[in-house]
């Protein structure tokens, strides 16, 4: 019986969105840390208006700047490089099992 593998770079990247609002110092600070970790792991980032939907609205209103990976909060107010690449490894883990 042969045993297939799928390989690492077959695996879509994972999905990183910066839940942001204008006009917030905090939101910039995370896009500059998204953006650096992003390109550093090959993952793909959106930036998302809080205020362009009633449901993020309702949801993050207070915590902006939130940072999700794959859906999955991984931080609101602040967010260090540390903490989203352990995100995203955990979240590559997740997909390949």
């Amino acid at each position: 019986m042969r045993f297939l593998r799928r390989r690492a770079d077959q695996t879509p990247p994972p999905q990183i969105t910066l839940v942001d609002r204008e006009g917030c110092h905090l939101c910039e600070q995370a896009a500059l840390v998204v953006a650096r970790v992003a390109q550093a792991q090959g993952a793909d980032w959106s930036r998302v208006d809080v205020d362009s939907s009633r449901d993020l609205l309702h949801k993050y209103a207070d915590l902006v700047p939130v940072v999700l990976v794959d859906g999955r909060e991984v931080s609101h107010w602040t967010v260090t490089d540390e903490a989203l690449t352990s995100a995203i490894v955990r979240s590559r883990r997740s997909r390949r099992s």
